[in-house]
Parts: structure tokens; sequence; C-alpha cells
């Protein structure tokens, strides 16, 4: 069975830096169609607004907690590609916070943004796998891949926001899979440990000592480069993994077989 995602047309959010944008770019090279979806409009610009009119890869910048940007994306990929057969919920966010702050909305925002985008966006799109299906009787109807991560089973009281958005990102994942897998699409969600983000980036320029905290606490040594998650988001997008969904299929280096205490939370 083959991994090949050639010909596929894919929405990939959170493609404007990073690990979305690297995600987006691995599939394009592999030979899908790829939207790219970000807020961030004057980096998509600058990423891919200089290909020529018939390039496999476009982009649409918007703010997808809203439920009219949500739609647009889809009819822009329609509008371009015709049809979407995988959905990639890469947008995210990571606010720090404080448990005992009863005014801090972190949970809120985050549910909002890492959950809530992420399940309108899927309900919308898999309608439109379900359409794309009608009279065929063979094969997947689509994949949806989640990025999530290993936060979502570990405790970090400081990323109190984040760790129960991803656990909850995780739970939406299983409730899809079930769901949908009549309808002969697949939802699987990849967890991930320390990966070369530009957040990660950022954080390693202002506390150099990160990198060895995570090295140690990581017992491959190293940080993943974020074209190693692309290859797992890949595999499950695939017809390779056809009879997979509902998993989440964790990519951390081996972190979460160790149970520090103190591991650093990045």
């Amino acid at each position: 069975m083959s991994f090949s995602i050639e010909g596929k047309t894919a929405i990939v959010t959170g493609a404007a830096n990073g690990v979305g944008l690297a995600m987006a770019r691995h599939f394009s090279d592999k030979g899908a169609n790829v939207m790219l979806a970000d807020i961030d409009e004057t980096r998509l610009q600058e990423e891919v607004g200089n290909l020529s009119e018939d390039s496999n890869i476009h982009f649409f910048a918007g703010d997808l907690r809203e439920r009219l940007t949500i739609a647009n994306l889809l009819s822009a990929t329609l509008d371009t590609f015709d049809r979407v057969d995988i959905l990639v919920n890469g947008a995210r966010q990571i606010i720090p916070t404080d448990p005992l702050d009863l005014d801090d909305t972190s949970v809120e925002t985050l549910l909002e943004q890492n959950l809530m985008a992420s399940l309108r966006l899927s309900q919308l799109v898999a309608k439109r796998m379900v359409k794309q299906a009608e009279g065929k009787e063979e094969g997947q109807a689509g994949s949806i891949v989640n990025l999530s991560s290993i936060a979502a089973r570990r405790t970090q009281p400081g990323l109190l926001a984040y760790s129960v958005s991803t656990a909850a990102l995780d739970q939406m994942t299983r409730s899809l899979a079930v769901a949908l897998a009549p309808h002969r699409i697949r939802v699987n969600a990849v967890a991930f440990g320390s990966v070369m983000s530009a957040s990660l980036k950022g954080a390693l320029k202002e506390h150099a000592e990160y990198r060895s905290e995570i090295e140690c606490h990581t017992p491959m040594g190293r940080i993943a480069s974020p074209g190693e998650l692309a290859e797992a988001v890949q595999y499950l997008a695939s017809e390779g993994a056809g009879f997979v969904t509902g998993q989440i299929l964790t990519v951390d280096g081996g972190r979460t077989l160790l149970d520090p205490v103190c591991a650093p939370a990045h």
C-alpha cells in the first residue's frame, strides 16, 4: 500500500510559519495540491505570494475562529482545486497559565483556538468529503489529521490551558473518527513533543539552556525537525493508513516514556 498523496488536495491550517509551513511545503513537494491557511496574511504573502498562478500551492488568510472565515476557506479551496481530500488542523496557540488566577482567560482562549476552530472546520470539510464520495462505494472519502501535543498526557501546571485544549482535541479526534467512519472519512492526530517550531526557536533564543534540558529528557537526545512531523502526518493522510482511525500517533523521540517531575514545559 502506497503512502502517496500525489494528486490529493489538502488544506493545512496554521501554515504561515514553523511546523504548519513545513507541512504544507512537504505536501506540495509530494505532489499534493495545498491550500495554506493562517491569520498572518503578511507572512503567507512572503512565503507563497510569488508563486505562479498555476502552482499547486495557494494561500488563504483569515481568522479561523470565525464561522464565515471557515466557510470562505472551503469555498476558496474548491474554487482553486475543485475538491478537498485532506484536512490538517495545524493552527495552535500556547499561552502560559496561572492556575490560581481567577481572571486568567487562557483556558477559554485556547479552547476556542485549539479545539473549536478545528472542530468547526472539520465538520464543514467532512460534509464536503461526504458529498464528493456520493456514488462511490470504495476507497476513502477523506482524511483529517489534527496536530496535538504530548502536553495532553503530561501534567504541567504552567501550561494548564494548553494541556486542557490538546486533551480535548484528542477526544474530539476519537469522537469524530467513530462518527465519520461510516462515511469512509478517517480522523487521526499526531501528538508531538519538542519540534523546532517558530515558538521553540524564539524560546531557545531567550533561554539557551532549554535545549540541553529538552535533550536530557528525550531518550533520542535531540529536538525533532518539522519535516519529521510532516512525514508522520503524510502517513496518516495517505491511503496506506486506510484502516487507521481514531488514533493519536506520538512523535516525541521517546519523551513520554520517561516521567521526571522536573521536566521542562517545552
